[in-house]
């Protein structure tokens, strides 16, 4: 499976070519290594001389080969870091199944007995393995690569809209055990409706004197969330992170050396303030995700639905329908004000 490389410039250069000492050069899977052209030769000649070559036909172009050059494509690199983590993850399901089969030899029926057997186990991740092999097929049939795309056509499981809301009882009861970290990105997350990338990836340079900017990572809407007594507060508290002696960082939420959180370290605090207030209030529940603090954050806003688009910063007012989640409270006959 294809990976970042050391050097972020050479994430466009074709599968199996590196830089030698002189010249780019491509290593064939079995072994060996050819000559393609001068370090300093433009990436589309690099390429033409990698596709004159025939070099990815030489060897059985396969499932996983297409893959792995999809992985290696600028349309790849230009996803948000997040999405490539989720997509390597995606091919290497598809890619125990489907690998070593030729691109044209997958129909339509053998993605649905994919979709139906993983459905069993989970339906959400059989949609999104789906997705990603659809968007895989049509990078190549745009290039050649591929004759159809077998999963179009294909139906996908539907998915239940998240109704959760989290009550007030069940926030305090997380935030009371949770360590500084999570107390301070429940609050921004919250208060600001951020996701969870939003807010670990929030720097310093976006602390304004009116308020946080926040350009959304999924839909690059641009908003500064106004400051409150409240939300100073929980920058506050992150200031109080612990940072290793002489160093400084960029990031509001931090590593003891100053780096960033990734999704998956973050997670794994997140879950264990969850599971340490399961322990000290059983009469709570915590079956919801830090995502869901988007939608309290949503629900708890006054005003109408318009108003909550606004602020919210979704594309459509059906988005934010499905994140104002709070059960409303309405008269019974004869309760109704005159």
């Amino acid at each position: 499976m294809a990976r970042n490389r050391k050097n972020p410039a050479d994430n466009a250069l074709p599968p199996r070519v590196y830089r030698g000492k002189s010249q780019y050069e491509f290593h064939p899977i079995g072994g060996g290594s050819v000559t393609l052209c001068p370090l300093d030769s433009p990436l589309h000649i690099v390429w033409d001389k990698y596709n004159d070559s025939n070099n990815y036909k030489e060897a059985r172009f396969t499932v996983s080969s297409m893959i792995e050059r999809f992985l290696c494509s600028a349309d790849f690199t230009g996803l948000a870091t997040e999405t490539q983590k989720d997509y390597r993850k995606y091919s290497l399901k598809i890619i125990s199944v489907f690998g070593e089969v030729s691109p044209n030899l997958v129909k339509p029926e053998h993605v649905r007995q994919y979709m139906d057997k993983r459905g069993l186990k989970s339906k959400t991740q059989a949609n999104r393995e789906k997705a990603f092999f659809s968007r895989v097929y049509r990078w190549a049939y745009e290039r050649g690569l591929a004759k159809i795309n077998p999963c179009k056509g294909v139906r996908q499981y539907k998915e239940v809209a998240r109704d959760r809301y989290i009550t007030d009882a069940e926030y305090a009861a997380v935030f009371s055990v949770a360590p500084i970290l999570v107390r301070a990105a429940m609050e921004i997350a919250y208060l600001c409706l951020a996701r969870q990338s939003d807010v670990i990836a929030l720097t310093r340079g976006q602390l304004l004197e009116d308020g946080i900017f926040i350009r959304q990572g999924k839909t690059g809407k641009k908003q500064i969330k106004a400051w409150t007594d409240r939300l100073k507060s929980a920058i506050d508290l992150a200031a109080t992170l612990p940072l290793k002696n002489g160093l400084s960082s960029l990031y509001v939420l931090h590593q003891p050396n100053g780096s960033r959180y990734l999704r998956d370290g973050f997670n794994s605090r997140w879950a264990k303030a969850k599971q340490d207030a399961a322990e000290k209030f059983p009469e709570l529940s915590f079956d919801f995700t830090f995502h869901d603090l988007k939608a309290k954050g949503v629900s708890d806003l006054d005003g109408s639905l318009q108003e909550k688009q606004r602020i919210s910063g979704h594309m459509t007012i059906s988005q934010t329908a499905r994140y104002d989640r709070k059960t409303p409270i309405v008269p019974v006959v004869g309760g109704q004000r005159k």
